[in-house]
């Protein structure tokens, strides 16, 4: 049985496994920096660096937490900059952009950063970062999380396929199996959406795929059941 008709039947008998309702909040949306409009509504791209996608998670480890922050090529899927903290300082989350921008080989045109309305989004260090190098700044607008459905995803495959299957004791730790589930991630894993290639493959020679999801309800129906 592949993996379509095992969902359709395990939907079926409403045997989903739900992920338990997260008491860690990670974004603070209630402030007064300023925010930016959604300029990826009903918009998608057809080539790498033309979307960004950005979010931040909590991983339980045996200390207390850590934070991990992702930066995502919404085109290849592949994890462009990434950075793990003991806290969620916007300095922090500042690193992730920072390697994100020291990957690219070129400099894109017309490249846009989307996130929701957390404050290290809206940070003044994280938008002059971005105004520099001229990257448009997007966001959410209603908490939705398919309004940022690919980064929510990425954050609960890395968490769900990776780092929780290890006792991960403090921030060494967390930093070391980090890099290894990234790069498991980029380079081996493949994805239905695009054409079952690993991100890698597809981020560094632009390649076009055929999106592989059986439906729009189908896809809806992963989210609500894995999403972080």
């Amino acid at each position: 049985m592949g993996r379509d008709a095992l969902f359709d039947l395990l939907a079926s008998h409403n045997l989903l496994v739900r992920r338990k309702r997260k008491n860690v909040y990670t974004t603070n949306s209630f402030h007064w920096l300023r925010k930016y409009p959604n300029l990826i509504k009903d918009w998608k791209p057809t080539e790498s660096n033309q979307l960004w996608v950005s979010d931040i998670t909590y991983l339980k480890i045996t200390s207390g937490f850590v934070y991990i922050s992702f930066i995502t090529d919404a085109y290849s899927h592949k994890i462009v900059g990434y950075h793990v903290a003991p806290n969620l300082e916007a300095v922090e989350t500042l690193q992730a952009l920072k390697m994100a921008l020291t990957q690219l080989t070129y400099t894109p045109e017309h490249l846009i950063h989307h996130s929701d309305r957390g404050v290290q989004y809206c940070s003044a260090d994280y938008v002059n970062l971005l105004m520099t190098n001229q990257i448009k700044i997007s966001m959410t607008e209603n908490g939705d999380p398919l309004e940022n459905s690919i980064a929510e995803r990425v954050n609960g495959i890395l968490k769900g396929e990776y780092l929780e299957q290890y006792s991960i004791r403090n921030l060494e730790e967390a930093r070391i199996y980090l890099n290894q589930a990234v790069n498991l991630y980029n380079t081996e894993r493949p994805h239905f959406s695009i054409g079952l290639l690993p991100p890698d493959t597809v981020h560094q020679s632009n390649l076009k795929t055929e999106h592989l999801w059986k439906n729009k309800q189908f896809k809806i129906n992963v989210v609500n059941s894995f999403q972080d």
